[in-house]
C-alpha cells in the first residue's frame, strides 16, 4: 500500500519540481538567476524539513498523522498556485513546502518500520518504493511538459491537487495497516499523547509564515539554511563522539563519512530541475524528428530508468551475493558517485562536437541522466535503507531527517552552481556554451574526485559497519520499552 501511495503522493512535487524554474521566468518574469536561486531555497526547505517531520512523526505526530496531515497542505498550496498571482504563488509555495517537506520523512519511516535492522528484505522494499515514487514522478513530469507547451499552469497545478488529494484517500482507507511501530511516541500515556499532539500540529501550522516570509528573501534564507546544516551536523558529530555503544558508535561514523559523499551526489543531482534545464532550453537541439521534447520530458528520463531499473537491480544484487559477489554500502555510493562524475564529463564532449548553431545533440544530453539515474539507485534508496541498518533505535528519525537534510543543503549548492550559468537571453548556443564546458567539467572533476576517496575508503568504512553489539566498560544495554497501544 505504501507503494502505491508513494506514487500519488510525489505528484504534487513532480509538476513543481520540473516546472518551478520555467514558471517563474517565463510566468513571474524572474531572471534565470532568481529564478534558479529560488529552486535552490525550494529544494532546501522540501529536504530541510525533513528532519523535523522525522523528529515530530516520532515523538509529537505519529508519522501516520503528519503525512496525512502533509497531505493536506500540499492540496491547500497547489489550489493557492493554480490562481496564478505572484502573491498567491508565494503563499501557496509556502503551504506546499511546509507539507511536503513533514511528510516525506513519515512514508520513509512507516517502511522501514516493518523490518528488523538485519533483515535482508529492507534493501529491496526501499528499491522497490523508490520505483512507486518514480512512477509519480513519470506522470508528474509527462503532464507538466503537456502543459508547459501551452503554458496551462492553472490546470497543472489543479491536476497536481488531484493527485496529492487521491494520496489522502489511499492512506485513510489504510489507516490501521499504516500504524506506527516502535516510536517514542508509542511509548507515551494517553495525556503525554494529547498534550504531544496539541504541540506537534501547534509547530507546523507556525512553520508555514515563516516558510512563507523566507521564500520571498530566498539569499537569507539559503545563508540561514546552511547555518542550521552546519549546526545539524555538529549535533550528530557530537551525538556519535558521546555514545557508549561502541558497535553503534562505529555504525554512526561510517554515516557521517558516507554523508559527505552524499552531498557531492546530490549538489550535482539537484541541477537537473535549474541549471541543466536551462541548458536543454536554450543549448541543446531538442528535436526528435518531427517532435520537440518539452524540458519536463527530458527528466522522465531518469524516471524510467529509475522505474525499471529498480525492481531489476534488487534482483540482480540478491543474485551476485548469493553467488558470493560482495556488493555493500561503501562499494554502492563509491560507484554512484563516480557514474554521477562521467554524467557531468560528458556534457562537454557533446558541446565541443555541437553544429554550427552551437546546440548539442540531444544523445549527450540522455546520456548525461541515464549515468545519473544510475547513480541515483545505488545511492538514495540504499541511503533510506542504510538507516535502519546504522543508525541507533533513538536517533533513527533524527538520521532519517539530517540524511535528507543533505539533500537539502545539495540543493542550495546546486542553486550557487547553477547561478553560473549565462543567461539566455539576447545570447546564443555558441556565446554560452564555453561557460558551460568550463562548468560542467569542473564540476564533472569534483565529483570523481570524491568518488576515488570512497573506492580508497571502502577497506576502513568496511571495518567501521559491523552487526557485533559491544558496549564500552561500565556501559549497560538499553532495555527494551514494552509495546503500549497503536497511535
Amino acid at each position: 500500500m505504501l507503494f502505491f501511495i508513494q506514487i500519488f503522493a510525489t505528484l504534487g512535487f513532480a509538476v513543481l519540481y520540473s516546472t518551478l524554474v520555467l514558471y517563474a521566468t517565463k510566468h513571474l518574469k524572474l531572471s534565470a538567476k532568481e529564478a534558479t536561486t529560488l529552486m535552490g531555497v525550494f529544494g532546501a526547505f522540501n529536504y530541510g524539513l525533513h528532519l523535523f517531520g522525522g523528529y515530530l512523526g516520532g515523538r509529537f505526530l505519529s508519522n501516520r498523522n503528519l503525512f496525512v496531515g502533509g497531505m493536506a497542505l500540499q492540496v491547500i498550496g497547489c489550489g493557492c498556485i493554480a490562481v496564478g498571482t505572484a502573491a498567491m504563488f508565494y503563499i501557496g509555495l509556502a503551504f506546499f513546502l511546509t507539507g511536503c517537506g513533514l511528510n516525506v520523512t513519515c512514508i520513509n519511516m512507516m517502511l522501514t518500520q516493518r523490518f528488523t535492522p538485519e533483515d535482508p528484505r529492507r534493501e529491496g522494499a526501499f528499491l522497490w518504493n523508490y520505483a512507486g515514487m518514480n512512477v509519480g514522478f513519470f506522470v508528474g513530469f509527462a503532464a507538466a511538459g503537456y502543459y508547459q507547451a501551452t503554458e496551462s499552469y492553472s490546470s497543472l497545478f489543479i491536476f497536481a491537487t488531484i493527485g496529492n488529494f487521491m494520496a489522502i484517500v489511499l492512506a485513510l482507507f489504510n489507516w490501521t495497516t499504516l500504524t506506527d511501530r516502535n516510536t517514542p511516541l508509542r511509548e507515551a500515556t494517553s495525556q503525554q499523547f494529547r498534550l504531544r499532539l496539541l504541540a506537534g500540529n501547534l509547530i507546523v501550522l507556525a512553520l508555514i509564515p515563516v516558510v512563507w516570509f523566507m521564500l520571498q528573501r530566498p539569499e537569507g534564507a539559503g545563508t540561514i539554511l546552511k547555518s542550521i546544516c552546519g549546526a545539524v551536523a555538529l549535533t550528530l558529530i557530537y551525538l556519535t563522539v558521546r555514545h557508549r555503544d561502541r558497535r553503534e558508535r562505529r555504525n554512526m561514523t561510517a554515516y557521517l563519512i558516507l554523508t559527505l559523499g552524499s552531498l557531492a551526489f546530490w549538489s550535482l543531482y539537484q541541477m537537473a530541475p535549474s541549471g541543466l534545464m536551462l541548458f536543454a532550453v536554450h543549448n541543446v537541439d531538442r528535436m526528435i524528428g518531427s517532435v520537440e521534447i518539452q524540458p519536463q520530458w527530458i527528466q522522465n528520463i531518469n524516471t524510467v530508468v529509475i522505474v525499471i531499473g529498480g525492481p531489476l537491480l534488487a534482483a540482480a544484487f540478491s543474485s551476485l551475493r548469493a553467488r558470493g559477489w560482495r556488493i555493500d554500502i561503501p562499494k554502492q555510493f563509491a560507484t554512484s558517485l563516480i557514474l554521477m562524475a562521467l554524467g557531468f564529463l560528458i556534457l562537454p564532449v557533446g558541446i565541443k562536437l555541437a553544429g554550427v548553431d552551437g546546440r548539442s545533440a540531444f544523445g549527450w544530453l540522455f546520456g548525461s541522466y541515464v549515468l545519473q539515474s544510475i547513480g541515483e539507485l545505488l545511492i538514495s534508496p540504499i541511503g533510506y535503507a542504510m538507516i535502519g541498518k546504522l543508525a541507533p533505535r533513538q536517533y533513527q528519525g533524527v538520521m532519517m531527517g539530517s540524511w535528507m537534510l543533505v539533500t537539502g543543503l545539495a540543493s542550495l549548492f546546486a542553486g550557487d552552481f547553477s547561478g553560473m550559468i549565462p543567461e539566455p537571453q539576447g545570447s546564443t548556443a555558441v556565446a554560452t556554451n564555453p561557460d558551460y564546458v568550463k562548468l560542467f567539467g569542473a564540476l564533472g572533476a569534483g565529483a570523481l574526485v570524491v568518488g576515488v576517496a570512497l573506492v580508497v575508503l571502502i577497506p576502513f568504512l568496511r571495518k567501521l559497519i559491523t552487526d557485533k553489539a559491544e558496549t564500552t566498560p561500565g556501559a549497560t544495554p538499553t532495555p527494551a520499552g514494552p509495546a503500549p497501544a497503536a497511535v
